[in-house]
C-alpha cells in the first residue's frame, strides 16, 4: 500500500479518469478528500451539498489520475436542480474509466443504490462498491456489508472515508484495473505542446486556423462548437509545436448541452498534455472568475502559460495598459506570464503568442548552472537573511536545480520548517528578476544530510 504522490506523467499522456457516485450524504466527497489528500471538496451533515463535478489530481502505486466527485444522485426526482445533479453524475460516469460507487454501510442496501448500481452495470466499466462509515471490525460485523455483494459489481469494500478506514485496500484495487500504463515518448527538446484554453466563444479555433493559414478547425459564433481536443503539428522559426484547440471551459453549472459537457474533461486533459498553456481572453469583457479558475489549473499542474487577450481590433489600444493592471488585480498568482494583445480574425499579433510560447518553453526546460545559483542565493541571503525560527537563525547553505518542466530548485538549510511560504515566495520573486523566468517555479527547503556534515568535517 503506498501514499498519495504526484510522479510526472509519460510525455503527452493523459491520466485515467476515476468518478465517484452514490446518493446524498454517503460521504463521497470525504473519501475524495481522502484520496486527493487535502479538504478540496466541501464536507457537510447535509444531503445535496456538493452540486457540481468536482476534480482532483492524485497519485496511488505510481499510477497517476484524475478523480471526480460527484452531487448526491437521485434516479427518480422532479426536482430541476437534482435532475442536473443527476446528469453531472452520469456525464462523470461516460467520462471515467473506473467507477467508485459509494453506499452507507450502517444504513444498508437501498432501492436507490440497487437503481444506480443497476445504471452503473450497464455503462459497462469497472465499478467498486465503497461501503462507507465503517469505522472498526464491529461496526463491520454490525452493518450491512454482505447485502452489497448482491449488487453484482466488481468487488466491494469496507471502508470509513473519515479514518482512512480499507482506502488503501480500495486504491489498490482500482489502481489494478487501470489501462495498462502508457509507454514514454521519445523526448525532442524541441518538441513544444501547446493547448489552446480559454472559455467558450472566445476565438481558440480562429486562432489556430490563423496560425496554420487554413480553415484547418471550424469556427463558429455558436458557443461549444469545439467538442474534443485536436492536435497538430506546426513549424515556426525552426520549432516545432504540436497545437491542441480544446473545447471551451466554462462554469459547470453554466453548461446545458450533454455533449459540451463531455468536452470540459478533454479540455482538462489536454492541459495534462502540454508544455505551454496559451489562455485566450476576450479583450470585450474583464478578467472574469473563469479565466482566473482556467490560470489556476494550469498553474496547479506546473504549466508555463501564455496570457493572449484576443478580439484587440474591437478595442482602441490606449486601453491596454488597463487591461493588463486588471489583469494583475485579478490573476496576481499568474503576473510573471507574457500578455499578448492581438486579433485571430484579423492576423494582429497571433505569431507573436506563438514565440512567446516558444520562448517560455525555453524557460520551462532550462537548466541554470549550480554556481551562478549558490551565487544568487548567497546575494538573496544577504539581502534579507531568513526569518528567525524558534527563536533560532534559519541558515541557507547550497541550492541546486532538481528538475525541470518546471523548473524545480532545492534549498538545504539547517531548519527546513523555518523557510516559510512568504520568504519561499521572496526566492522565487528573485529567481525570477534575476535570471528572467517567466514560467512556474517550484522550491523545495531540505534538511542538510547527516552524511554531508561529517564528510565536510573530515
Amino acid at each position: 500500500m503506498s501514499d498519495l504522490e504526484t510522479p510526472n506523467l509519460p510525455q503527452g499522456a493523459a491520466r485515467p479518469v476515476i468518478a465517484i457516485v452514490g446518493r446524498p450524504n454517503v460521504g463521497k466527497s470525504t473519501l475524495f478528500n481522502r484520496i486527493v489528500g487535502g479538504r478540496r471538496a466541501l464536507v457537510q451533515d447535509v444531503p445535496g451539498v456538493t452540486r457540481d463535478r468536482n476534480y482532483g489530481d492524485g497519485a496511488w502505486n505510481g499510477r497517476p489520475f484524475t478523480i471526480v466527485d460527484t452531487g448526491g444522485f437521485l434516479p427518480q426526482t422532479e426536482d430541476k436542480l437534482l435532475r442536473q445533479v443527476r446528469d453531472q453524475a452520469r456525464l462523470a460516469v461516460e467520462e471515467a474509466q473506473v467507477v467508485i460507487l459509494v453506499t452507507d454501510g450502517m444504513a444498508g442496501l437501498t432501492a436507490v443504490d440497487q437503481e444506480i448500481a443497476a445504471m452503473l452495470r450497464r455503462s459497462g466499466k469497472p465499478v467498486f462498491v465503497a461501503v462507507n462509515k465503517i469505522d472498526s471490525a464491529k461496526r463491520e460485523q454490525e452493518g450491512f456489508l454482505a447485502d452489497f455483494w448482491a449488487l453484482g459489481l466488481e468487488a466491494v469494500f469496507p471502508t470509513s472515508a473519515e479514518h482512512s478506514r480499507g482506502v488503501g485496500e480500495l486504491m489498490d484495487a482500482l489502481v489494478a484495473s487501470f489501462p495498462e500504463a502508457p509507454l514514454p515518448e521519445p523526448v525532442d527538446e524541441e518538441l513544444c505542446r501547446v493547448a489552446i484554453v480559454g472559455r467558450p466563444n472566445v476565438g481558440k479555433s480562429t486562432l489556430i486556423n490563423r496560425l496554420l493559414g487554413e480553415e484547418r478547425f471550424v469556427a463558429s459564433e455558436v458557443p461549444g462548437t469545439t467538442t474534443d481536443s485536436v492536435d497538430t503539428r506546426l513549424t515556426y522559426k525552426g520549432r516545432t509545436f504540436v497545437l491542441t484547440d480544446t473545447a471551451g471551459i466554462r462554469r459547470k453549472r453554466a453548461i446545458a448541452a450533454r455533449v459540451e459537457q463531455f468536452s470540459v474533461m478533454r479540455a482538462f486533459r489536454s492541459i495534462d498534455r502540454a508544455d505551454v498553456v496559451i489562455l485566450l481572453l476576450d479583450a470585450t469583457e474583464p478578467a472574469v472568475d473563469q479565466d482566473a479558475k482556467i490560470a489556476a489549473l494550469a498553474l496547479e499542474k506546473g504549466k508555463a502559460m501564455v496570457v493572449m487577450v484576443n478580439k484587440w481590433d474591437l478595442l482602441p489600444d490606449a486601453k491596454a495598459a488597463a487591461f493588463r493592471d486588471e489583469l494583475k488585480r485579478s490573476m496576481p498568482f499568474v503576473s510573471w506570464a507574457p500578455i499578448v494583445f492581438g486579433s485571430a480574425l484579423t492576423g494582429d499579433h497571433v505569431f507573436q503568442a506563438l514565440e512567446r510560447a516558444g520562448q517560455v518553453f525555453e524557460h520551462y526546460s532550462a537548466r541554470l548552472p549550480t554556481p551562478q545559483l549558490n551565487e544568487f542565493l548567497q546575494a538573496v541571503v544577504d539581502e534579507h537573511p531568513a526569518p528567525l525560527y524558534g527563536g533560532h537563525p534559519v541558515r541557507l547553505f547550497y541550492i541546486a536545480q532538481t528538475g525541470s518542466r518546471p523548473p524545480v530548485f532545492s534549498v538545504t538549510c539547517n531548519k527546513p520548517e523555518g523557510v516559510t511560504d512568504d520568504y519561499k515566495r521572496f526566492i522565487v520573486n528573485r529567481m525570477r528578476e534575476s535570471f528572467g523566468l517567466k514560467v512556474p517555479v517550484r522550491l523545495i527547503a531540505k534538511r542538510k544530510s547527516k552524511r554531508a556534515f561529517v564528510a565536510k568535517k573530515r
